[in-house]
């Protein structure tokens, strides 16, 4: 149908001639309601999103000198929360002078790191932020 056909015979009906894929040859028009159309596409776009899984970032924050079994319940945590398909930020603080001493920080990123190797991977490596060093881990993908 040629262009000016297609244009009278929209308005007639009252709606609008829509190009619906303009890199067809000839391209292909569509009569039909713009603004319902419009209206229709979004709805659906905000269907998808509802639909499409959100990944939270959680947080577990250590010292350096903590201890075994609170590294331990740490870790754990990390694990639950990378289990649920949320990514973790592991953070390390520092108070005082224990910031002169960014190593071991550093070592017990690494053992958390080691720790969730089998069901995590390091996205971001350590880094010093002020007194702060962190690292973020993401759940592997299945």
């Amino acid at each position: 149908m040629n262009l000016d056909d297609a244009l009278t015979a929209s308005a007639e009906k009252g709606l609008d001639l829509v190009e619906v894929s303009p890199n067809a040859q000839p391209p292909v028009c569509r009569i039909m309601d713009y603004g319902k159309y419009k209206y229709q596409a979004s709805k659906r776009a905000s269907e998808a999103k509802k639909k499409a899984a959100r990944v939270e970032l959680k947080e577990v924050k250590m010292r350096p000198k903590t201890e075994s079994h609170d590294f331990q319940v740490k870790v754990r945590n990390a694990r639950r929360f990378l289990e649920d398909g949320n990514k973790v930020k592991v953070t390390i603080m520092f108070r005082g002078r224990e910031v002169t001493h960014p190593e071991f920080g550093r070592r017990l990123l690494e053992q958390v790191a080691e720790e969730i190797k089998d069901i995590a991977q390091v996205e971001s490596m350590p880094s010093m932020y002020g007194r702060f060093m962190t690292m973020v881990v993401a759940p592997l993908k299945k």
